[in-house]
């Protein structure tokens, strides 16, 4: 006998888990009033009525957060606190209302109230002491106007701004104009260094001579790479719109003169040779899997034998969903109308059918900020 699979829109009279039983208790609204007056349920009930609530009006918290971004409120109470009118001054934003974005960041933890005046918190400070996060919320004024009709932009109907906003993605082609490439190459140049940070704890090159960074930007990563590394060589590969960028960042740098710069795109170019080791730094999620099967074979024909690959991006959860890479980057990917996330299983398994051994997919310290797949080219 087949047993029904446990889903929530069987006939009443079939076969049903206990988990889809439950769930139908939950939906119903005498449950939930009657839930609620339990003393044992009640706590139950308010955490879980807390959490629904956090979903429903997880629009408006997002745009309270880019308005105080954009007004720089939170660099203004850097000097201590201040009232409402002081806030206000400067911005265009009637004292009122202002007063209302402040009560409204206070309630999510950006901002504390003391008496008439509002400072900032912990958890406002650390807004800005994350590399590319003030620059990450600024942009997704874009992303909003993609995700307006989200039942079109489900179904394919949207025209997306965000593909736009990230050419690159496209091919070399794309990433033509100055003005977007400057945007694109800050925003990744300012969010790289947690990224190279929480990769550089889970790997390390020691033992490689010669690092292959593809498509890595102004160099943040390969920069990260070569300081952990005493002796290290390292090629960055992107494509000619961002060379100058890179190269005024390397000119700067204690460990420049270890770093070169070679222009180009891994869709169109060869790979650059003589390296034992290459790192695909949010690289794989802004393609589909037939452009990430084409790249890691480039990748495993230009390795020697024994010759290391990391990938480190955000990725979904798998089996166990998560919320930074199933909710954000997922719907992210999906506005840039290129890539997709993965989960760490997923780019394992297009590692091994290119024929990568010796796979690792170690914890990731914040899955928020990456993930990380580490293999190697077997010996012959």
């Amino acid at each position: 006998m087949t047993l029904a699979r446990d889903t929530g829109d069987l006939p009443r009279s079939g076969r049903i888990g206990l988990r889809t039983r439950l769930a139908r208790i939950a939906a119903s609204p005498r449950f939930q009033s009657w839930s609620a007056r339990m003393p044992i349920l009640r706590r139950i009930a308010r955490k879980e009525g807390d959490a629904l609530f956090d979903l429903v009006q997880g629009f408006v918290a997002s745009q309270v957060l880019y308005a105080v971004v954009e007004l720089r409120l939170l660099h203004r109470l850097l000097d201590g606190p201040l009232a409402v009118s002081a806030l206000a001054e400067g911005t265009g934003v009637p004292p009122a209302r202002m007063a209302r974005l402040a009560q409204a960041s206070t309630a999510l933890g950006l901002f504390r109230r003391s008496g008439d005046r509002y400072g900032l918190t912990t958890r406002g400070a650390a807004l800005l002491g994350v590399p590319g996060l003030e620059q990450m919320i600024r942009h997704h004024d874009v992303l909003y106007r993609d995700l307006s009709d989200p039942l079109a932009f489900l179904r394919g109907e949207t025209q997306t701004e965000l593909a736009d906003f990230w050419p690159y993605v496209f091919g070399a082609g794309g990433a033509t104009d100055p003005s977007t490439t400057r945007t694109y190459s800050d925003l990744m140049a300012q969010s790289q260094g947690l990224v190279a940070e929480d990769t550089l704890q889970a790997v390390s090159f020691a033992g490689a001579s010669h690092l292959l960074d593809v498509g890595g930007g102004s160099g943040a990563f390969a920069e990260a790479a070569a300081r952990a590394t005493p002796g290290l060589q390292v090629t960055l590969f992107d494509l000619p719109a961002v060379e100058g960028a890179a190269r005024a960042r390397l000119e700067k740098s204690d460990v420049g003169a270890r770093i070169r710069f070679v222009p180009g795109s891994f869709r169109d170019d060869p790979l650059p040779k003589g390296v034992d080791a290459i790192s695909l730094i949010r690289v794989l999620y802004d393609h589909e899997d037939d452009t990430v099967r084409a790249l890691l074979s480039g990748v495993f024909d230009t390795l020697p034998p024994g010759g290391r690959l990391v990938v480190s991006e955000p990725m979904s959860g798998g089996t166990e969903p998560d919320r930074a890479g199933d909710v954000y980057f997922a719907f992210y990917c999906m506005a840039m109308r290129t890539g997709t996330v993965r989960s760490q299983r997923e780019v394992a398994d297009l590692m091994s059918e290119i024929g990568f051994s010796e796979i690792k997919t170690p914890r990731s310290r914040r899955p928020f900020i990456t993930s990380v797949v580490m293999a190697t080219k077997p010996a012959r």
